[in-house]
């Protein structure tokens, strides 16, 4: 799909024998510790926030040229999404890198003078691989994360997004300190001759297979991995649902970007009474959006390349459902027009593999046990889930269904906004990033206790010869009872009693009121005592 762009160097595959010195750089660079610098940090994101915004213009059009993407889309998800990533990081990385104290619950009251916290330390030097939906914005918020951290990083874009990938090559590499940042571009000889490197940790966003692949190659040398990947991800319409704001909500799920969003549904489990209603709805829905049709609009983007085209086309072709909205396609413009394909069987073609593109199928359910089962029997762990109905029913899907993220009332709502956790689960995924999260995902935990030279009298316990008085004493000073007994049932003592009294309203009149019981019972208690040894 993509076409040449005036200013934009035609796309080249990094050299493969200067991947291993790429790798080695950044190594070297991290070595000298300069990263772990806050300053250098904040200067870094700082630094590629204005890239963003200075080289903005020749995103917009790499977008468009790879994917047709619109400037407002483009904008919208990608390039003011990861301005605004920086500025969020900008603003709390000081906050995010402090070291935190463990007290209690955490440490006992015994070892509180022991100063134990937690240190941030950067993991190393990492590799982060992007996917071609979105080609900025998917690769590029990872390395908010990484730069935050204070790691070094290599970079491998998407091929199939090649007027994207040079354009980042050149914001990275001429912006950002070249010694800890780079990019390394090309298809699955220059993805090998990277795995082959030793990292930190590697960040994939993509496919199942190829997340596979990766996962299996990073286990050869004890590597961290985070696997941003997707699923066949279910969508919910009960008749408890207003099916106008369901219809309008999910269609814009499959419109946004052609529907390449791993977070979007592959199907709709309708309640089979309102599938009818369901349907007139999204084609009211469709035009609105599109009063001139899909193709005939500036907003809607085109499949990636003719590869993806064939193999969501091969899925209209084989299915045994009934096309009820759109169905028009032109591989000559790598176009697919919204699709919504009523199925009867979890083995149709619309069912058995994600789509990642603008079609959807309907499924319609005789009850909610069976629909929930037939979501769990299709996908165990979704990458997104989406529920219309009443709050019981929501609820009910949450509480028996997995899924990375949900959203309730919409189309991955959870997956919009750039400052809270966001990752998958099970084959949807290993770990989470954004916001703070993405800080956390290239940070290591570190424990750190400061034991003071004066406390060795408290700590004599542990020293030879062994002193079983004195084993017995630190018992008695910091072991805890059970409150439950051998069958799990928890055994309301005498200390349960005077904890509740205790804590009865806690502040204020309430709290009051449970001092005043606990003092009328413990001289009741005390009453009692004396009566019986009188």
């Amino acid at each position: 799909m993509a076409t040449k762009v005036s200013g934009i160097p035609d796309f080249q595959a990094t050299a493969l024998d200067i991947i291993p010195a790429l790798a080695s750089n950044a190594r070297q660079t991290f070595r000298t510790n300069k990263t772990k610098s806050l300053k250098w940090r904040l200067t870094q994101l700082r630094k590629l926030y204005w890239a963003l915004e200075d080289m903005k213009p020749q995103l917009l059009a790499a977008l468009a040229a790879d994917l047709r993407k619109s400037d407002y889309e483009a904008v919208l998800s990608e390039v003011d999404w990861l301005k605004n990533d920086c500025l969020h990081m900008i603003s709390n990385l000081e906050e995010f890198a402090k070291d935190e104290k463990l007290g209690a619950p955490h440490v006992p009251p015994t070892f509180s003078l022991m100063g134990f916290r937690l240190k941030k330390e950067p993991l190393g030097t990492v590799l982060i691989i992007g996917p071609y939906n979105y080609p900025i914005q998917l690769l590029l918020a990872p390395l908010v994360g990484a730069i935050a951290a204070g790691c070094t990083a290599v970079l491998k874009p998407s091929e199939l997004t090649p007027v994207s990938a040079m354009v980042v090559k050149e914001l990275v590499e001429s912006r950002l300190d070249p010694n800890a940042f780079a990019v390394v571009n090309g298809a699955i000889p220059e993805t090998g001759a990277l795995l082959n490197e030793k990292w930190d940790k590697i960040f994939f966003t993509g496919s199942a297979q190829v997340g596979t692949i990766v996962a299996k190659k990073a286990a050869e040398t004890l590597t961290p991995v985070c696997l941003e990947l997707g699923g066949r991800n279910p969508a919910f319409v009960t008749k408890n649902a207003n099916l106008a704001l369901a219809a309008r909500r999910l269609l814009w799920g499959k419109v946004s970007n052609a529907g390449q969003v791993c977070m979007s549904q592959n199907y709709v489990m309708v309640d089979r009474d309102v599938v009818p209603t369901f349907i007139e709805f999204l084609k009211v829905a469709y035009k609105d959006m599109f009063p001139q049709g899909a193709k005939a609009s500036p907003d809607m983007s085109r499949i990636v390349n003719r590869r993806h085209f064939q193999r969501i086309k091969k899925m209209l072709d084989e299915t045994k459902g009934k096309i009820v909205m759109g169905g028009a396609m032109d591989e000559s413009e790598l176009f697919i027009e919204p699709t919504a394909v009523l199925v009867d069987s979890v083995d149709d073609a619309m069912m058995a593999e994600e789509s990642f593109g603008p079609i959807f199928a309907i499924y319609p359910y005789v009850s909610l046990d069976q629909a929930i089962n037939i979501a769990n029997s299709v996908h165990r762990t979704p990458l997104a889930l989406f529920t219309f109905g009443s709050k019981a029913e929501s609820t009910r899907i949450l509480n028996e269904m997995t899924s990375g993220g949900a959203t309730i009332n919409d189309s991955y709502f959870h997956g919009s906004v750039n400052t809270v956790p966001f990752g998958g689960v099970g084959d949807s995924g290993w770990g989470s990033y954004r916001g703070k999260a993405s800080f956390d995902c290239f940070t290591h935990f570190r424990t750190v206790a400061e034991t003071p030279g004066w406390a060795d009298g408290l700590i004599k316990v542990r020293y030879m010869p062994y002193n079983w008085k004195e084993l017995k004493f630190l018992q008695r000073m910091t072991g805890k009872k059970p409150n439950f007994d051998r069958n799990g049932n928890v055994v309301k003592g005498f200390g349960y009693w005077i904890s509740l009294l205790l804590g009865l309203g806690g502040k204020g009149a309430k709290g009051a009121l449970g001092r005043w019981l606990f003092v009328l019972a413990a001289g009741y208690a005390v009453s009692l005592y004396r009566a019986r040894t009188a």
